[in-house]
């Protein structure tokens, strides 16, 4: 597959949604099913064509048809999960989700047949055998490739504060990492991961892209799994950093801000705004503070000093003008959620609180 083109940046503001979920039997517990939702019926609309495995048959990922802005965004991606709760239903599943299922072990479950995957487990080995992690994807539509380029430079600065407040994975094989994000650092051991190097301008990344293509480093320019990325299939900045969530005003909160980011940064380009010095160093810093500490983290500013992440979502929230991301940091986090859970009511509890919630 040919890497894509700058010719698709060509639309500023729409909104795409993708989130991972976890089939579950009637008890909770992760199971195979991806055969029955995705190849053997028809999902129905409007999730036809747009429900499909990833490396692991109990994980699904669904996306939103393109969207024109952020006021469409709660009813597409409520009725996707409406939609997608009631087609597992049907089949006798459940759907859940967390950044990783604590009642998951990637040792007993199995992996998807596509070539696809199956190419990715002979090339990345151990790695990709254990990636039982599921996110949530924002891409924000932007109408010139330079300026889809400095935004994901600049927008890295930003990534952490989206790890900390979506931070939902703190079990990994039933064990308590004392991480309050395992699926950041476990999606890391992979290739083409993580808090990615600025580039200089879109031709640069054009050509990193080819040169991974032409040397097998990947098949296809969807195998670029960095926390963020210019999109050069569908002309987007792609947000890949949050954990996924199984309480959907969570969601409706980082669409709102990536959104609201992206269209602050744009219009800081187009003002002429000069590119950040922003040490790789640093940035990886402060998204291992937030996925180890979540909501309780602080973070390095490009001054030197540090800030709580309160102290960030406020300022955050009264620059763009935007409240979801403080409703967020109010609410009990994902991580501190499961564990109360897990220790006042049991494993059972746990696995129902994680049941996702189309509707609130």
């Amino acid at each position: 597959m040919a890497n894509g083109s700058g010719t698709v940046f060509d639309e500023m503001g729409t909104l795409g949604v993708e989130e991972e979920y976890f089939v579950v039997d009637s008890d909770g517990v992760p199971v195979a099913g991806s055969d029955e939702l995705v190849y053997e019926n028809d999902a129905p609309p409007p999730i036809t064509g747009d429900v499909d495995h990833e490396l692991f048959k109990f994980v699904l990922e669904t996306r939103t048809r393109k969207l024109d802005g952020p006021e469409a965004a709660p009813g597409a991606v409520r009725t996707v999960r409406e939609t997608l709760q009631e087609y597992a239903a049907e089949h006798g599943f459940q759907i859940a989700a967390a950044g990783v299922h604590p009642a998951a072990d990637w040792q007993l479950h199995e992996h998807a047949e596509k070539p696809r995957y199956r190419a990715q487990l002979d090339r990345i080995q151990y790695p990709q055998h254990r990636n039982t992690t599921a996110g949530l994807h924002v891409h924000v539509g932007v109408d010139d490739p330079e300026k889809a380029v400095w935004i994901t430079n600049e927008i890295r600065r930003y990534l952490p504060i989206f790890l900390a407040l979506s931070a939902n994975s703190p079990f990994w094989n039933g064990f308590d990492t004392g991480l309050c994000s395992a699926r950041a650092k476990i999606f890391e051991n992979l290739p083409n991961t993580g808090m990615p190097t600025a580039f200089e301008d879109f031709a640069a990344f054009e050509r990193f892209e080819s040169r991974m293509l032409e040397t097998d480093s990947i098949r296809d320019s969807g195998e670029l799994w960095y926390d963020v990325r210019p999109h050069t299939g569908i002309g987007t900045v792609e947000i890949r950093i949050p954990d996924a969530q199984d309480r959907v005003g969570h969601v409706d909160a980082f669409v709102e801000y990536a959104h609201a980011l992206v269209l602050d940064l744009a219009a800081r380009y187009e003002d002429g705004e000069s590119s950040q010095a922003l040490r790789w160093e640093l940035l990886d810093e402060n998204k291992w503070r937030a996925l180890r500490y979540g909501q309780e983290t602080d973070l390095i500013q490009p001054d030197g000093s540090t800030l709580s992440l309160a102290e960030i979502v406020d300022r955050e929230a009264d620059r763009l003008g935007i409240d979801g991301i403080k409703r967020v940091f109010e609410a009990e986090s994902g991580a501190t959620r499961q564990r109360r859970i897990l220790e006042e009511s049991g494993p059972e509890a746990l696995r129902e609180a994680l049941l996702i919630e189309p509707r609130v």
